[in-house]
């Protein structure tokens, strides 16, 4: 029997092959390797898209990684998506009903484990394709990842002291919230942070 998320994740890939292959390299962006499909990183691992199914790191993926990564197919916009103007969850229109479960699933997730992630940070920016944030506004440390390739994620974190407790705070970029849906793009930053503690766990 087929699933609720399998179901989705179809819908999805026919609206993105529709788009043509051509577009799909460019606006992705993806390569084309000769075995088909198209390739790129997501959620920190190899991704190969086909018109039917989804991998993730050689294996299919079903669940929400991979309706999420449909998503994108369909909607990544075929213009630069550059890193700026960066924009909080909250300024988002419309994102009132999904604040707490964002903060929640994506922020306070991370936040124990900040002390891990400042440890192993280079591991995790290879994983992401990501940088630091040398001109970051605040925080102890500060990197962006992209989860998807029009996606970053722009995280800035404070270590725990004497005073204050660790924090973490997630912003958007590269105008993401424009081309996918609201409630798609609050799960993109919690499988990313999921993505992340799957990684400190085997690091």
């Amino acid at each position: 029997m087929e699933s609720g998320y399998e179901g989705i994740l179809r819908g999805y890939l026919e609206k993105a092959w529709a788009r043509g292959v051509e577009e799909l390299v460019r606006a992705l962006p993806a390569e084309l390797p000769s075995d088909g499909g198209l390739r790129f990183r997501a959620f920190g691992v190899d991704c190969i898209v086909h018109p039917d199914r989804i991998t993730l790191d050689g294996r299919p993926e079903t669940g929400v990684k991979g309706v999420l990564t449909a998503i994108y197919c369909a909607f990544a916009p075929k213009e630069e998506s550059p890193l700026e103007p960066l924009v909080a969850f909250k300024e988002i229109p419309n994102s009132g009903p999904y604040q707490a479960a964002f903060a929640a699933n994506a922020e306070n997730l991370l936040v124990p484990h900040v002390d891990k992630i400042h440890e192993k940070q280079e591991t995790l920016l290879a994983a992401f394709s990501g940088h630091t944030n040398p001109d970051a506004p605040a925080g102890d440390f500060s990197f962006t990842l992209y989860p998807l390739p029009k996606i970053p994620i722009y995280y800035i974190f404070h270590l725990p002291d004497e005073e204050f407790p660790a924090a973490v705070t997630c912003l958007f970029g590269g105008g993401s919230h424009a081309f996918m849906p609201l409630d798609a793009l609050a799960d993109v930053a919690e499988y990313t942070g999921r993505s992340l503690l799957e990684m400190l766990r085997t690091a």
